[in-house]
C-alpha cells in the first residue's frame, strides 16, 4: 500500500492508480485513514528524528524558521483570493528546523493575513515540541506577534528583514532555509497546486512528499 500512495503523491491523472496497484479510492482511503490517526504526522516525525541524529544532532529541533507560500487551488477546492490578487488559492505556512526539515504547517486560505494565522501555527508547534524555544520570520510577522510569543509560549520570533542598505538580491540570513524547502516539496506534482478539500488533507500530503520525495 505505500508505494501506492506514493503514487497518488505524485498526482496521477483521473484518480488512476497504477495497473499492479489497489484501486485509486481503496489507496486514498487508507491515506484518510492514516491521516485521521496521526500516522503519517508520527511516520514523518519519527524520519525527521532519525536523520537529525545522524547528523550528530538532538532528535527533537530547539530552533526553526518559518515562512509561508501561496499556491493557486484546483476549481473543486474551497478557497478564497488574497487581498490585491484575483487568484483563488491557499496558503502554505512552515516551521523547518535549521537544516530545513519540516517541523510543523498550516494550510488556510489565501485571504488569512501570515500575523492571523501564525498563532495557531505556534501554537501547534510548542505543544508538539516542547524543545522548539526560537523561530525565525520575515517582517510580516511583526507587531503584537513578538510579545504575544514570548508571553503566552515562551517562544522567541526573530524577525529578519531587509535594511536601507540593502541593494538588489541579497540572501537573508536563515529565511532562505525555509525557501528551499518549499522548492523541495514543489518536485512534488500533487504539491503544484492545491487539490485536497480538507486543510488536514492538504497538510498530510506536504508531510507525505517530504518522506516519499
Amino acid at each position: 500500500m505505500l508505494p501506492s500512495a506514493t503514487w497518488s503523491r505524485a498526482g496521477s491523472r483521473g484518480g488512476r492508480c497504477h495497473s499492479g496497484f489497489p484501486a485509486w479510492a481503496r489507496v486514498y482511503a487508507f491515506f484518510r485513514r492514516w491521516r485521521e490517526h496521526g500516522l503519517i504526522a508520527e511516520f514523518h516525525d519519527r524520519l525527521r528524528g532519525a536523520a537529525r541524529e545522524r547528523e550528530g544532532r538532538e532528535a527533537e529541533p530547539t530552533a526553526g524558521i518559518t515562512d509561508a507560500q501561496s499556491v493557486r487551488a484546483a476549481a473543486t477546492v474551497p478557497a478564497a483570493s488574497r487581498r490585491g490578487k484575483k487568484v483563488p488559492g491557499r496558503k502554505r505556512r512552515i516551521v523547518t528546523d535549521t537544516p530545513g526539515l519540516l517541523v510543523a504547517v498550516a494550510v488556510t486560505a489565501a485571504n488569512i493575513g501570515d500575523r492571523d494565522a501564525a498563532a495557531g501555527l505556534l501554537m501547534r508547534l510548542r505543544r508538539l515540541h516542547r524543545d522548539s524555544t526560537l523561530v525565525w520570520a520575515d517582517g510580516g510577522w511583526t507587531g503584537s506577534l513578538v510579545g504575544w510569543c514570548r508571553d503566552k509560549l515562551a517562544l522567541t520570533l526573530k524577525i529578519v528583514k531587509c535594511t536601507d542598505d540593502m541593494a538588489g538580491f541579497v540572501v537573508l540570513p536563515r529565511r532562505w532555509v525555509a525557501e528551499r524547502t518549499f522548492a523541495w516539496l514543489m518536485n512534488s506534482r500533487r504539491l503544484a497546486r492545491d487539490y485536497e478539500t480538507l486543510p488536514a488533507t492538504s497538510e498530510a500530503m506536504i508531510r507525505w512528499s517530504m518522506v516519499t520525495g
